[in-house]
């Protein structure tokens, strides 16, 4: 069947892993620092080399992957996450000229991402031009919320210019549903509260196993508190920030200075939790405070709650964050069992409660080289 390689390319690494056609991970990697003081790891064991380029550095890993025994002209396909798939790219797919023509058209949607993913793209192409090659979509598991969900209440000139929420982490969501009946032992919940809580952190409204809502809108900025993005934010705000500060040193505010770093000292959740000051309790709260509000939101969008499930750094291994998330959901029937909870069990809900909460460990590269396997599935 021939194993796939899983690509996530950024603008100075190439994260990699190897799956066999049973799913199971072969090995795992990355290319960093390209173009700087390059190295190569795979697995644990790394090695300083020259990476000018995506290129040097595919070409790295694929002779580190020879060296393995898993040849280039044994791999099945390669498997890319790409962020931005725009209104057309709704689903994973195989990589045509067309394909690459609409991601192109992306990148002023996603600027810091949609250009190094396309580099990728080209770059295993360029090596290996026969590999059949395949890209699943950030913003795809989004494509079903109703227009209602999508649409800012802007012009149409503005909203044909491609202004309007897409969502995002749709893998991680994507992931999360068809994992959850193997976690349960049941089928996926009608109304399910996903939470992909991370450095990047957002909820879905999962009804029938589809997306109905979901908190991220044009960008990954809108939405909840993030480790440096500042969330959901009345648009004067920006004006105002942009008229004193310009454009790009607004967006490097909102995007890298704000979050829970702004308001607690550190982006990182595990650090804040330990500190324990004024501020770090603030800024937990923070985060805390509006997931539940924007839970809300999720829940409203669904008419209801059957379930909840975390996703995500935070919302896998965070057992106080969890807790004070799911007591801000108890007038909804939410009946924690916290010896559970600290203990990070797939199974957090009480026997009486009357929705059931699960942690759904997220395996986005996984998810990527499930849909490459079904596309390239012979005929």
């Amino acid at each position: 069947m021939g194993d796939i390689l899983v690509l996530n390319s950024g603008s100075s690494s190439i994260k990699f892993a190897v799956f066999a056609a049973d799913l199971s991970k072969k090995t795992y990697g990355s290319a960093v620092e390209i173009g700087g003081a390059s190295k190569l790891i795979v697995d644990t064991h790394g090695v300083g080399l020259s990476l000018p380029s995506h290129v040097s550095a595919l070409d790295a890993i694929f002779g580190a992957l020879e060296e393995m025994g898993i040849a280039l002209s044994s791999l099945r396909a390669a498997a890319h996450r790409v962020v931005h798939g725009g209104r057309n790219l709704l689903a994973p797919c195989l990589v045509n000229e067309d394909v690459l023509a609409e991601i192109d058209r992306c990148i002023p949607l996603a600027p810091l991402h949609n250009p190094h993913n396309l580099a990728a793209i080209r770059a295993v192409a360029e090596i290996a031009p026969e590999l059949a090659q395949c890209v699943s979509f950030d913003t795809a598991f989004h494509a079903t919320n109703p227009e209602v969900a999508r649409r800012y209440a802007i012009p149409d000139s503005e909203t044909e210019a491609g202004l309007q929420r897409y969502g995002f982490h749709g893998i991680s969501y994507q992931s999360l549903v068809h994992k959850l009946p193997g976690v349960s032992g049941k089928d996926v919940p009608e109304r399910l509260l996903a939470l992909h809580l991370g450095n990047g952190a957002s909820l879905c409204a999962v009804r029938r196993g589809k997306s109905v809502a979901t908190t991220m809108g044009y960008s990954p900025l809108e939405g909840l508190t993030m480790g440096t993005r500042c969330g959901s934010i009345d648009g004067n705000v920006v004006l105002k920030m942009v008229a004193e500060h310009g454009v790009e040193r607004t967006s490097d505010i909102l995007n890298k200075e704000s979050g829970l770093l702004a308001l607690g000292g550190f982006s990182d959740m595990r650090q804040l939790q330990s500190l324990n000051t004024e501020e770090s309790r603030f800024a937990v709260e923070h985060f805390c405070y509006w997931a539940i509000r924007h839970a809300g939101s999720m829940i409203a969008a669904m008419g209801g709650l059957d379930a909840v499930a975390f996703t995500g750094g935070i919302g896998e291994n965070d057992a106080r964050a969890r807790s004070t998330i799911l007591e801000g959901l108890s007038w909804l029937g939410v009946d924690v069992d916290e010896q559970a909870n600290e203990a990070g069990s797939a199974k957090l809900h009480a026997a009486d409660s009357r929705v059931e909460v699960w942690i759904v460990p997220a395996e986005e590269e996984e998810m990527i080289a499930r849909n490459a396997l079904s596309l390239t599935e012979p005929c």
